[in-house]
């Protein structure tokens, strides 16, 4: 019986608060790190952990474990979260959703899984969207015990195929995704929000160019490198733009983020659009000391990777905005 209860899933989803400034999520993600050693990041404010090793490695069950992160996150950084436990992710990110604000914990028990499924919303299920709930709800499935008696064949039709399957098997419990370690966020966005509305191209690229550094400086400082940029533009009236493209390789130098940040812009052919903001995240990313640095022949290149490690140096002295290209500070006026 012990044999089998340690081979059971302990799985702790993590809820920090909304707009949860970069460093503050870092310092949770930590405390996650020091509790097992199976933590991945799903930024911005999220994250998983698996606890089977760690529940043998402290003598501690899994609901403890979550009280005793909620000590540490609040007595040290002011942070509550919300947290829970379950066999699979489906069951952990689901509890953690039914734990009111700021914090609490709330652990299900394998055995108790389906049964507690069983009675919720069928909109609180992880993994149903409100457009598939809205779906569902006119069919008459409002819960998720109705959704779990049903034939997959059936919600297949309704959602489509992959969705329907999947949907079937979280309302049963079956959810065979793992953690999958990753102590750093997978991504990082910086933003710029214009104070009015903007048609000229040359300050909208004068902030992308500012995305760049402060971008550039955040992967740096955090060891990481960015596999793709996705450049997201904002305007008046409601609409977004949005674009995604690859690096050639991993990097986090100003150099390759900056083309490849103008060339997204370039593809959203700007002509009489209304400019309210920016944002530019990087994705995908790796650790840095994981990058093959290839040798270059660019002597400018070498130069202003030169020029770039001193930047860095004098913004970690002085701050953020002490340096910096010429086109990213306001003329005087």
């Amino acid at each position: 019986m012990d044999g089998e209860r340690r081979r059971v899933p302990v799985v702790m989803h993590v809820r920090c608060a909304e707009r949860l400034p970069d460093e503050l999520y870092r310092l949770v993600l930590e405390q996650l790190g020091e509790l097992s050693p199976v933590v991945q990041a799903l930024p911005p404010t999220a994250a998983l952990v698996d606890l089977r090793g760690a529940l043998r490695y402290h003598a501690a069950t899994a609901a403890h474990l979550a009280d005793v992160l909620r000590l540490r996150t609040v007595s040290r950084y002011g942070i509550d979260v919300r947290v829970g436990i379950g066999p699979t992710i489906t069951v952990a990110t689901t509890a953690s959703a039914q734990v009111p604000h700021p914090g609490g914990v709330l652990a299900i028990e394998p055995a108790d899984a389906a049964d507690w499924l069983a009675l919720l919303p069928v909109e609180d299920l992880h993994g149903i969207g409100p457009r598939h709930a809205a779906t569902l709800k006119r069919y008459g499935i409002d819960r998720v015990g109705l959704l779990a008696a049903l034939p997959s064949a059936t919600v297949q039709r309704m959602l489509g195929g992959k969705t329907g399957r999947m949907a079937v098997d979280r309302a049963r419990g079956i959810d065979p995704r793992t953690v999958t370690p990753r102590l750093q966020p997978a991504s990082a966005t910086v933003r710029h929000r214009f104070p009015r509305d903007v048609h000229d191209g040359a300050a909208a690229r004068a902030a992308l160019l500012g995305l760049v550094v402060q971008l550039g400086a955040e992967l740096r400082g955090r060891g990481q490198a960015a596999r793709a940029l996705t450049l997201t533009l904002s305007f008046a009236g409601g609409p977004t733009w949005e674009k995604t493209r690859r690096l050639t390789g991993p990097s986090a130098h100003e150099d390759d983020l900056r083309l490849l940040a103008y060339q997204l812009m370039d593809a959203a052919g700007l002509q009489r659009g209304r400019l309210t903001g920016l944002a530019l995240r990087g994705e995908d990313l790796v650790d840095a000391g994981l990058v093959a640095e290839q040798l270059s022949l660019d002597a400018a290149r070498q130069a202003r990777l030169v020029t770039e490690s001193a930047a860095d140096r004098i913004r970690e002295k002085f701050g953020p905005g002490a340096i910096g290209p010429a086109a990213t500070y306001r003329p005087a006026s």
